[in-house]
């Protein structure tokens, strides 16, 4: 069984690989959340795996809420992994997942970092990557999943397969710790109403459904907390009508391979008519 939580793709797109090689079901974090789904039994021999973007430095809040709910029967003896993805490096991504998973009674016996395309644009100075790096991101990605895979089939323990980057506390406890407080937010998100076709594909891109839309009409953000800051919904914008502040005024856009296919059902309530 493999959870997993994606905004723009790259997540998505990697779980939907190991799901493949595994034969093992993909579990989309949101969707069970809303369904109040947090306990599972395995089959037979099926391995528990956890799939994510780094937010920070960090796993996803909502990763983390979901995992140190979770209820797994017969979880004993079973292979755990962990694959995240990012556009760099991770920090200590691995060990603040720990932390949760052992909340859980879960531990991973090896964990993986995936190098793919940046996405985050929310702060000065962070920027998509360019088309030939993007492709070649991508490229690389795909030979990596095929080694990760077959650790994964092997049931290989103790693989540490990540790329932590330079001062990789510092990176999570303190600058992920700055993100986590104050740049984990919806407010900044705004609408030209000028360029808005009112098509409603950021309300069905959102992976929490955290975007009110009437049809026919502009989006609006819920104010409630529930954003993950994955910017999915600047991403899928047709008309670059949606901008995250400043930072994304002369930003393009990114998703895995233009991919604008909804990530999950991600609809907590349906448009009015």
């Amino acid at each position: 069984m493999i959870f997993y939580f994606s905004g723009t793709g790259n997540t998505r797109w990697a779980s939907g690989v190991l799901s493949k090689k595994t034969g093992e079901e993909m579990v989309f974090i949101p969707d069970a959340i809303e369904k109040g789904a947090y306990s599972y039994t395995l089959k037979e021999k099926e391995r528990i795996g956890f799939c994510f973007p780094v937010h920070g430095w960090r796993p996803p809040k909502i990763v983390r809420g979901f995992i140190e709910k979770l209820h797994i029967e017969n979880a004993q003896d079973r292979y755990c992994y962990a694959l995240c993805t990012c556009g760099d490096n991770i920090g200590e991504c691995t060990r603040e997942l720990q932390k949760s998973l052992s909340k859980a009674g879960l531990h991973a016996e090896s964990v993986f970092s995936l190098i793919m395309p940046n996405t985050y644009l929310g702060l000065p100075g962070f920027h998509l990557d360019g088309k030939p790096l993007e492709n070649e991101k991508i490229r690389r990605a795909e030979i990596q999943i095929e080694k990760i895979s077959d650790l994964i089939l092997k049931k290989a323990a103790g693989e540490e397969m990540t790329i932590k980057g330079g001062h990789p506390w510092m990176k999570t406890y303190f600058l992920g710790g700055f993100f986590a407080q104050f740049l984990i937010t919806d407010r900044p998100f705004k609408v030209d109403p000028d360029k808005c076709i009112s098509c409603g594909l950021c309300f069905s891109a959102c992976p929490v459904g955290n975007i009110l839309w009437t049809k026919g009409g502009i989006p609006s953000w819920k104010r409630d907390g529930s954003c993950t800051s994955c910017l999915s919904c600047y991403h899928h914008c047709p008309r670059h009508a949606i901008e995250y502040g400043r930072n994304t005024l002369k930003e393009g856009q990114y998703c895995y391979r233009d991919n604008k296919e909804q990530e999950g059902s991600a609809k907590k309530a349906s448009p009015e008519e």
